[in-house]
């Protein structure tokens, strides 16, 4: 028999959070537009901002990079390309440990110019806060389990617990007894991240949806000069003049 406590964070918190993730996104994209955003604090300080910003968001976007691969790829694959468990094993400790430190020092220089900075700090509401000690949580107690557990204890092949209990909740089949047995680092970790994109869509981290990734995939614009004339090769009219 399953017990109550692990039906209820292995089980029932998973599809909670995808509902707030999903159900949530909606609702904010169709009812509060104009407060989807960063609300950005940059005309207030922007010296420290430009150092932690870089930092946290390529951090961020390399752990999470990481953790689709981890999480989503079966073991068997990475085995079947010629991938030994301990080959994978130290790329993913090396790795998670560069990123997690990118992000975690980014969000540390954040952290403190929004309490250094009397005008970004008076701008950071009690929504944030809460935000901020999620995201800080889940991505201490991320390091905490690549660090202490993945590297100084040892190891833990999370792909053969952790990844196969994650895959099962999209199949809607999720095994708790899986969790269930994973070290404490590793269950605390994911608890956190799952509080985390419940809290997602009514934070200032739903912008991450819009973010302008068309960009990188639109043509160039190109700019031609009016009736094939060089730019600055006619004489501006005036103010008053008909061109």
């Amino acid at each position: 028999m399953t017990n109550p406590i692990d039906l209820l964070l292995w089980v029932i918190l998973p599809y909670l959070a995808i509902a707030s993730m999903i159900g949530g996104t909606i609702w904010r994209y169709r009812h509060d537009k104009f407060g989807w955003t960063t609300r950005s604090s940059q005309l207030h300080e922007s010296k420290l901002l430009r150092i932690g910003s870089p930092l946290f968001h390529f951090g961020l976007l390399f752990v999470a990079g990481g953790h689709v691969m981890g999480l989503l790829v079966p073991k068997w694959v990475t085995e079947s390309l010629g991938v030994a468990e301990h080959e994978y094993h130290l790329v993913s400790l090396t790795a998670g440990t560069i990123t997690g430190a990118m992000t975690l020092t980014g969000l540390g220089i954040l952290l403190y110019r929004r309490l250094r900075v009397p005008a970004v700090r008076r701008a950071t509401s009690g929504n944030d806060k809460l935000m901020y000690l999620a995201l800080g949580g889940a991505i201490l107690l991320g390091m905490a389990a690549t660090v202490l557990t993945n590297g100084i204890g040892g190891g833990y092949d999370y792909r053969e617990t952790i990844s196969v209990w994650f895959r099962g909740i999209f199949l809607l089949r999720p095994d708790p007894a899986l969790m269930a047995g994973a070290p404490l680092s590793f269950q605390l970790h994911v608890v956190t991240g799952l509080l985390l994109f419940t809290l997602w869509p009514f934070s200032r981290l739903v912008h991450a949806f819009s973010a302008p990734v068309a960009y990188l995939v639109r043509p160039y614009v190109v700019y031609r000069s009016r009736d094939g004339e060089r730019i600055g090769a006619r004489t501006p009219h005036r103010g008053w003049e008909q061109p």
